[in-house]
């Protein structure tokens, strides 16, 4: 019985974290969805949370350095972690034009990967060529669009971007939570027959013999 009662307990924390973990995908998939009807806020919000990581990742670079201060990558780690900071206080204090540098950067990034993956696709021919071409033509066509509308574009493009994978990790969470959920019922659902039929097992071979 004891063990009986601690397998259910053990059963309903995992039931309880999956239910967690599929709660924090709808809230994340909600944020996505209003993020992309507000792309404008949600880019705006995305730099400012890129600036306040940099200057918190920057600071604990400082941090360890300081205790590190007396290994040869002492100044490396200095260098690094202010660059971090400088990097923070400049986006939390500009993010319209981190914004515009980074949709720039960006729209390279899909400029030189569509080519090299046309380029690619076209010299190799292999069995993926043809969604490898798709790929290509895809990323050169995004890039050549942003730089088209920049500095524009940038008020949408990275809270766009930012949004999407909010909405796609939710999506993820929220299909781990219920598998996960689902599994591990069905897991209880077998143990507590195998029991149950162990045990039918058990009385019938320890039942005492009446005397005709």
């Amino acid at each position: 019985m004891a063990s009986d009662g601690k397998g259910t307990s053990e059963t309903a924390k995992l039931r309880r974290g999956f239910g967690w973990i599929a709660a924090l995908g709808v809230i994340l998939v909600l944020a996505g969805l209003v993020g992309l009807i507000y792309t404008g806020v949600a880019t705006l919000t995305s730099m400012l949370l890129f600036g306040w990581l940099l200057l918190i990742g920057g600071a604990v670079g400082l941090l360890h350095a300081i205790q590190a201060r007396g290994t040869n990558f002492f100044w490396l780690g200095v260098v690094v972690a202010a660059l971090n900071i400088a990097a923070g206080v400049v986006v939390i204090r500009r993010p319209e034009a981190a914004a515009e540098a980074l949709t720039m950067f960006a729209a390279l990034l899909f400029l030189t990967g569509g080519v090299f993956r046309l380029v690619g696709s076209l010299v190799v021919r292999g069995p993926q060529f043809g969604w490898t071409l798709v790929q290509g033509a895809f990323g050169l066509l995004l890039g050549i669009l942003v730089l088209a509308s920049w500095p524009s574009s940038s008020k949408y493009v990275i809270g766009c971007f930012f949004s999407l994978a909010l909405l796609f990790d939710g999506l993820g969470l929220i299909a781990t939570g219920y598998g996960g959920r689902r599994i591990v019922g069905m897991v209880s659902d077998r143990l507590t027959a195998e029991g149950d039929a162990q045990s039918g097992t058990s009385e019938s071979t320890t039942k005492p013999v009446q005397p005709e």
